[in-house]
């Protein structure tokens, strides 16, 4: 696990935009099978994290579509919520940052961080938008 000290502004710059951040197995499944479409953000320490995915984020909720359910779980810190949420996502691989776009508990549209890394974040969250528009 991370310094909590050090991941607390990694976590408030995801929650301050109204995201729900999971810390249990039992709130991951609880908000996944949710009706209606959710946006699951893995939440991570790494220059892409930091980079391109959580500003893509904050950017792509802009957008006038976006789904009704937005959570969030940290790699590295809550591994048992991670893992939970990551059984959700197969067939893809676990990967840090990673975005997961559900839809009545079915993965619908996933973001690797091979899809984020290097990536400018406005292009992120195009792609996101993108997904909004055709899911939610």
């Amino acid at each position: 696990m991370y310094d909590p000290v050090l991941v607390q502004p990694m976590r408030d710059e995801v929650t301050s935009l109204g995201v729900k951040e999971l810390k249990s197995p039992d709130e991951v499944t609880s908000e996944i099978q949710k009706p209606g479409t959710t946006l699951v953000f893995v939440n991570s320490v790494c220059g892409c994290a930091a980079a391109g995915a959580r500003p893509a984020l904050r950017l792509s909720l802009m957008h006038g579509k976006k789904p009704s359910n937005l959570v969030t779980v940290f790699a590295g810190m809550e591994t048992d919520a991670v893992a939970k949420a990551r059984e959700h996502f197969q067939p893809y691989q676990p990967s840090s940052p990673q975005i997961a776009l559900m839809k009545d508990g079915e993965l619908v549209k996933m973001w690797q961080r091979h899809d984020i890394e290097g990536r400018d974040p406005s292009v992120i969250a195009q792609s996101l938008a993108d997904a909004y528009d055709e899911f939610c």
